[in-house]
């Protein structure tokens, strides 16, 4: 069995935190195997997990960054207790295959979202397929973006695509800034589906395609599809879950 480990970014206030942490742990003798605790924001916690991404953790993270969806909020006093009596969300990430102008293959996971990007002040021309189905012939636009239900309210709300349900077995597509057709709103769709994105012209129009945050420049394909046999195994304060923060967005969303 492994032993508790703390994990922290290197700015000021996450390494604050990490030590009121250690003392809290020494000073209630608290023990739990196999758990993470994760000092940070969403991008360290993401990263983290992704160099975790086959060990049967689980994670419990600490916000010090600025919104901390994927976060708790830290409590000196009630630490302990949040942590013996935390919930447990099991999520899976997108894979990514691109294949780039010299036909290579690079592979990645996304926990929030792959969006693919115009790489000049061209606008992106695409083609999107679910399987062997066309979802869209040709797509002139910035980019287009695969989300997540855990990722929905990251970069897909910010390009207006719809808040999923952390257990709605949906992806979101959504286009960012269509140019043509205008109209185009995206399509959610089952997350067994295969997506499929064509670059129609690479040579004129490159694109970028990005993994949560690892790029991958010149794609001509991009094939993305939600890998079920890797589960990120999240812990969260009873009063702040998962599904609660999505449905705070979703309601929130609903008013303004």
């Amino acid at each position: 069995m492994t032993k508790l480990q703390i994990i922290s970014d290197k700015n000021k206030k996450s390494l604050k935190i990490k030590n009121l942490l250690i003392k809290k742990i020494k000073s209630n003798n608290f023990k739990k195997d196999n758990l993470i605790i994760v000092v940070g924001g969403d991008g360290f916690m993401l990263q983290t997990l992704k160099k975790n991404k086959s060990s049967n953790k689980h994670f419990y993270g600490i916000n010090s960054g600025n919104y901390g969806f994927l976060m708790n909020k830290f409590s000196s006093k009630d630490i302990i207790k949040n942590l013996l009596n935390a919930n447990l969300v099991s999520i899976s990430p997108l894979e990514m295959i691109v294949k780039n102008k010299k036909n290579q293959n690079k592979r990645s996971i996304a926990i929030n979202e792959v969006s693919v990007l115009r790489q000049s002040r061209q606008a992106a021309s695409l083609s999107i397929k679910q399987g062997s189905r066309q979802i869209i012939k040709k797509l002139v636009s910035d980019g287009v973006l695969v989300s997540t239900p855990a990722g929905s309210t990251a970069y897909n709300l910010s390009v207006h695509g719809p808040i999923l349900s952390l257990h709605s077995k949906k992806l979101s597509i959504s286009p960012i800034s269509a140019f043509r057709p205008r109209r185009w709103k995206g399509k959610i769709v089952n997350d067994k589906t295969k997506i499929i994105i064509t670059n129609l012209n690479p040579l004129k129009r490159p694109i970028s395609a990005v993994a949560d945050n690892l790029e991958v420049r010149n794609a001509k394909s991009i094939t993305i599809k939600t890998n079920s046999k890797i589960k990120f195994n999240l812990l969260y304060d009873k009063n702040r879950s998962l599904q609660k923060k999505i449905k705070i967005e979703q309601l929130r969303r609903e008013t303004s």
